[in-house]
């Protein structure tokens, strides 16, 4: 069973959490990063980005940006600008998107569970960005930024957050840039505290990585480091530990994960069509943006039309958790023996486009010239999701993608 536990936050005070909260640092680059945070001298953006602070720095990865992340993480402590909670407690981060609030439990994850398939993740990772998370959080001795779990919804943790979220006023709640809404709560109640965690021990057999798998690698690696360094190690050091904000599955939903391709290899259009045909049904739709409406139902967007692609019987697999996967039927219908696109993770002519952004930039990058079709894709389902990590199984790459992402800063997770 899962092992959370309440944990002493170091927060922002309320009056300038706004201006301190930042997306995670892995959905921008250094130049936006920069951007960003420009105007804002609270921004934790200069302690989980500090080479926008580190001009005439070509590696961002080198040991003068991490040590400009202590150096903003020491003033940011002086400065009161974070300052740690007397007493180990959960918190309650909730999100609001178009009109819809999830909830989740921010408590201490255990880096012993990552080890034993307790916490179960459906992703690789790549060794240099794991790397460069562990380094930072050995550099800070902090969870600077939170990992998105989710588990099984349980009908008693649901109560205890109603009812918090009920009758308390939130400590932080503001409107982000990009109009969703952060709401937070801390549970100051003892007895609540301990019912959580007993609830968590008792009826969440199991976690999953719902985005940052990198982060959740690398505080587990931090884990294992810090336990063969210390020969007096018990097991309930905060370095055994780290953070997470732990939704309940029924709550999410997971946003669709498009592509963009540069060329058809060499096929022209018409050519390019009848290859489609033979995996699946296809039909001109027009110029309209054509959104897939159920599982096996593509949009391929083609110089200037819409086309809705539908997976002929035969070519997947709704027994095999991988097989099923609506990626896994356009790389071996399409982008593998078509477009000679076989490693998603490494070929320079596929891009990928979250659904947050719309298929108009689908049609806007194909438009452009830029790229040469686009493939909009029907959304993964929760169910899969843990399916997969249930199954042992990886999907493949950029497969799910979660909206709202946790902003970053409103609670850190030191080790010790």
């Amino acid at each position: 069973m899962a092992k959370i536990k309440p944990f002493k936050g170091l927060r922002p005070p309320k009056e300038i959490v706004e201006e301190l909260a930042c997306l995670p640092y892995d959905v921008m680059n250094s130049e936006e990063a920069a951007r960003m945070a420009d105007g804002k001298e609270k921004s934790l953006l200069r302690i989980t980005k500090a080479e926008i602070e580190c001009p005439g720095v070509d590696d961002i990865h080198s040991e003068i940006v991490y040590n400009k992340a202590v150096d903003n993480f020491t003033a940011f402590h002086g400065k009161g600008w974070l300052q740690q909670d007397g007493q180990a407690k959960y918190y309650i981060y909730a999100q609001t998107m178009n009109g819809k609030t999830q909830y989740g439990i921010v408590g201490a994850a255990a880096c012993a569970d990552y080890e034993n398939g307790i916490i179960r993740k459906h992703e690789l990772t790549r060794p240099e960005k794991e790397e460069d998370r562990m380094v930072l959080t050995r550099y800070l001795n902090a969870n600077i930024e939170p990992v998105f779990f989710a588990y099984k919804a349980v009908p008693e943790i649901d109560k205890i957050v109603a009812e918090i979220v009920k009758n308390n006023p939130p400590e932080y709640d503001f409107t982000a840039e990009d109009g969703f809404g952060h709401h937070f709560w801390t549970i100051d109640s003892v007895e609540t505290n301990k019912k959580i965690e007993r609830l968590f021990a008792e009826k969440v057999p199991f976690t999953y990585v719902a985005d940052g798998h990198h982060r959740t690698a690398a505080a587990a690696r931090i884990g294992l480091e810090k336990t063969a360094q210390n020969p007096n190690h018990s097991g309930d050091e905060e370095y055994n530990f780290f953070m997470a904000v732990h939704f309940p599955d029924d709550q999410l939903q997971i946003i669709d994960y498009n592509r963009v391709v540069a060329d058809l290899n060499g096929l022209s259009d018409v050519d390019f069509l009848a290859e489609c045909s033979k995996g699946f049904e296809v039909v001109n739709m027009g110029e309209e943006i054509y959104k897939p409406s159920k599982l096996h139902e593509f949009s391929l967007y083609l110089s200037g039309s819409w086309y809705k692609l539908t997976a002929k019987e035969g070519t997947y697999d709704d027994e095999d958790p991988i097989g099923v996967l609506d990626v896994t039927i356009l790389s071996k219908q399409i982008l593998d023996p078509v477009l000679d696109i076989k490693d998603l993770r490494t070929s320079k002519r596929i891009d990928f486009v979250g659904g947050i952004r719309g298929l108009a930039e689908l049609k806007r990058r194909v438009d452009s010239g830029e790229m040469k079709a686009a493939f909009a894709l029907y959304p993964v389902s929760m169910q899969q999701l843990i399916n997969i990590a249930d199954s042992g199984n990886i999907m493949p790459p950029k497969t799910t993608w979660f909206e709202p992402k946790l902003r970053s800063g409103l609670v850190i997770h030191k080790l010790d």
